[in-house]
């Protein structure tokens, strides 16, 4: 193994972490439980939204660059803070009124009505970054800055994998809303694809991804973010005149994606001094 891979108490329990053999790059995650009440409740009164069914706040995936103070985190606090909190990113079917019903019924905590916010959790959070001072973001292109897909097709050893949850929701058994990180270091490049997926029965089916690219011999982060929907009732008649398994292919955000308009498109690269 080109590294150095350990358990680590320094989060507490659940942490994995690993270090590249030349100590330049550490990935460090974390699986944890669900939050217990007292820790939901100042989720909150920071947030000011209700959280997810199942919130899996102490989670969180973090690729470090620690001779330089650089570092990208995804975490489903961070995440949850740029859900929408106004009546414009709220999604206005019936269901809404069922979720608010089922909210004030489960958290005892919210006293007052739930105010209007995206009840989806529609998230496009790319991650947090801690960035050396007078860095930042640039944007680019595929073309300029490539993720290089034939490189990460080959079958090189997988050096540390993991798969982390970082909130769910069934949004009152009307679909789901989920947020979750993968990430996988060969010896040479790693791959982090943080996705968010939401199945609203029929309403919308909604894809958004960030891919982190790191060719691990350079000090170079590429950062591409791709927002894909369709109505609902587009991507179930798409399944079916290609003779799928409708009810299992709407649970696979891999199988349903292809089906999706995109709707936004950006890509950045961060360069470490």
């Amino acid at each position: 193994m080109n590294g150095n891979s350990e358990r680590s108490n320094a989060y507490g329990p659940g942490v994995e972490s690993y270090t590249t053999r030349d100590r330049q790059w550490r990935i460090t995650t974390r699986k944890a439980p669900i939050l217990k009440a007292d820790p939901i409740e100042e989720f909150n009164n920071k947030l000011g939204i209700p959280v997810p069914e199942m919130i899996f706040g102490d989670n969180f995936v973090q690729i470090e660059h620690p001779s330089s103070g650089f570092a990208l985190n995804y975490n489903a606090f961070d995440a949850l803070d740029k859900v929408s909190k106004t009546s414009d990113g709220m999604l206005q079917v019936a269901y809404s009124k069922e979720w608010q019903r089922d909210r004030q019924h489960h958290h005892e905590g919210i006293k007052e009505v739930v105010k209007p916010f995206d009840w989806s959790y529609s998230t496009d959070f790319c991650g947090s970054t801690q960035t050396p001072p007078n860095t930042q973001w640039e944007p680019t292109t595929n073309e300029a800055t490539p993720i290089r897909t034939d490189l990460l097709s080959r079958p090189d050893p997988i050096q540390f994998y993991d798969d982390v949850v970082l909130y769910e929701d069934e949004l009152a058994d009307n679909g789901i809303a989920m947020l979750s990180c993968k990430i996988r270091v060969m010896s040479e490049r790693l791959l982090l694809l943080c996705r968010f997926f939401l199945r609203l029965d029929g309403v919308i089916v909604r894809v958004r991804d960030t891919r982190v690219y790191i060719e691990l011999a350079t000090k170079q982060v590429i950062r591409q973010y791709t927002a894909k929907e369709e109505a609902y009732d587009t991507v179930h008649s798409r399944l079916r005149s290609q003779r799928e398994n409708v009810a299992e292919a709407l649970r696979d955000a891999n199988r349903i994606s292809p089906l999706l308009r995109t709707v936004e498109e950006k890509m950045e690269v961060f360069r470490i001094p």
